[in-house]
């Protein structure tokens, strides 16, 4: 027989209000951001950043009405304060289609996959061969099937075309096989506009609802590389959002104190936030860092858990200014998708998700970043499943706390049959997709089978039957058109 509670239970409780109880983490006081940010004032104006491309720096110089000395531009902190109040706060961020997917800037923790890898994993093998326009077509295809990846970041080198026209091939297989969003990495500057013209043909305008957000990285210490600079001008100038992310080895490239990367990685970021906003006022861009380490015995590049702390810093001084953020995905560890990449992917998915949020846009690499492996992002993304339901927290408030239950289950009783059970119990805990909850006679029963064993049947069956966009056999022929009519150039 039900229980019915005493009519004075709950006669003092507060007002009933809907509340998430979530988890979150801030590193940087407020005069701690104030203080990172003296730090990059200072060595903008005191140390400067160089600029490689004679045509960008000389437009620098013209609005800046200052001489560069040895290509050495010294950035005055009104211009900088200028830039961070003319950069968007948003970027929306479509699909190929013009839906709207999500907004830089004012959204959860979005990820996606890539890494521009010269090599390719084998799933069930392990062994590495280099990159391909197959390769390419089949990583694609595999985070476009996957719910969680948002974009899909350039993923390989291609190397079985004409090394002239790579970038070609590579961009128009990253079109044809998804209509997720893109992040465009283009290796030769000089066919970065060709990219664009293919796109636009195949497409039409790119920034009317923008789908493909180009990557640019500087050089540290304080490099605005020729590359870097001349694309950054060519896709600000045709009003396409950007992202600005410098690439850090401590101890090598930037100081091994993660306090001097942090101050010097800002610096670089603000440097080219400044010029973008030369460029064109206004122009949109999201910044952020990759910062890793240098160990001198093994001449190895890798993250270390300072690398994470350095990522949410650059996040809440992202946020402080009130611009988009573009992070760490963790990748690049391990030797396939192992127990060192996993732990590396869960530190960083899991803080990373505890932020305001941004984009982690380079899931799959391994072996120093070299190869790409569709286990590991096959297997991140059950870690990102699982980091973003700790993120989210949960409801507390009087409906869920389910007191009523509570009470007329009494001591000693149970809660399968109860309402709030009967109604959540498909979704009130965390049911992996890929790896079943068996008990050990359950995985007797089924001889055994090792976790890496279902990971990789799960990634085959992915690859093999992961399909193309309905409109991928025209954007291909197009694009080989395209291709086929500048030749080698």
């Amino acid at each position: 027989m039900s229980r019915r509670a005493p009519t004075q239970r709950g006669r003092h409780r507060p007002p009933a209000e809907p509340h998430n109880a979530r988890p979150r983490l801030t590193l940087l006081s407020e005069a701690q951001k104030a203080q990172v940010h003296g730090y990059a004032l200072r060595i903008l104006a005191e140390t400067g950043v160089r600029v490689d491309s004679p045509g960008v720096l000389r437009f620098l110089e013209g609005k800046l009405g200052a001489r560069a000395a040895a290509d050495v531009l010294r950035l005055p902190s009104e211009v900088i304060e200028d830039a961070l109040r003319t950069a968007p706060k948003v970027i929306p961020v479509y699909d190929r289609l013009g839906n709207p997917i999500f907004r830089l800037g004012d959204d959860r923790l979005r990820f996606g996959i890539g890494v521009t890898a010269l090599f390719y994993q084998d799933p069930l093998t392990d062994d590495v061969t280099p990159f391909t326009r197959r390769h390419m077509q089949d990583m694609v295809r595999l985070g476009s099937a996957l719910p969680h990846y948002d974009v899909i970041s350039t993923v390989g080198i291609v190397q079985d075309v004409p090394v002239a026209q790579t970038d070609l091939y590579a961009s128009l297989e990253m079109i044809a096989n998804t209509t997720k969003s893109l992040v465009l990495l283009v290796s030769d500057e000089t066919q970065f506009p060709a990219v664009l013209d293919m796109y636009e043909m195949l497409h039409g305008d790119l920034a009317a609802r923008p789908f493909v957000l180009p990557y640019f990285n500087p050089v540290s210490p304080l490099v605005v590389n020729e590359g870097t600079a001349d694309k950054l001008k060519v896709a600000v100038e045709r009003g396409l959002p950007v992202i600005y992310s410098n690439y850090s080895m401590a101890g090598a490239s930037t100081p091994l104190t993660p306090a001097g990367t942090l101050a010097l990685l800002l610096a670089e970021l603000l440097a080219g936030l400044t010029i973008s906003q030369l460029i064109r006022p206004g122009a949109p861009i999201s910044l952020g860092m990759l910062p890793v380490y240098f160990d001198m015995k093994t001449m190895m590049n890798f993250y270390d858990p300072q690398s994470v702390l350095i990522n949410l810093a650059c996040a809440e001084m992202m946020a402080h200014y009130g611009l988009p953020h573009t992070g760490t995905s963790g990748s690049g560890t391990g030797w396939g998708m192992d127990l060192i990449a996993a732990d590396t992917y869960w530190l960083n998915a899991l803080s990373f998700g505890l932020t305001k949020g941004g984009l982690a846009p380079f899931i799959g690499d391994t072996l120093g970043s070299k190869a790409i492996s569709p286990l590991t992002i096959v297997h991140v993304h059950e870690i990102i499943d699982q980091a973003r339901r700790f993120a989210d927290g949960f409801q507390l408030d009087d409906a869920h706390a389910v007191l009523d239950e509570i009470h007329d289950a009494g001591p000693g009783g149970h809660f399968l049959t109860t309402p709030s059970t009967l109604e959540r119990y498909k979704t009130g805990y965390y049911t992996s997709p890929l790896y079943p909850h068996w008990s050990m006679e359950t995985w007797l029963l089924e001889q055994q089978p090792a976790a890496q064993r279902v990971l990789r049947d799960r990634t085959v069956a992915l690859l093999r039957d992961s399909p193309a966009p309905d409109d991928h056999g025209d954007l291909l022929a197009r694009g080989l058109a395209f291709i086929d009519r500048r030749g080698g150039t």
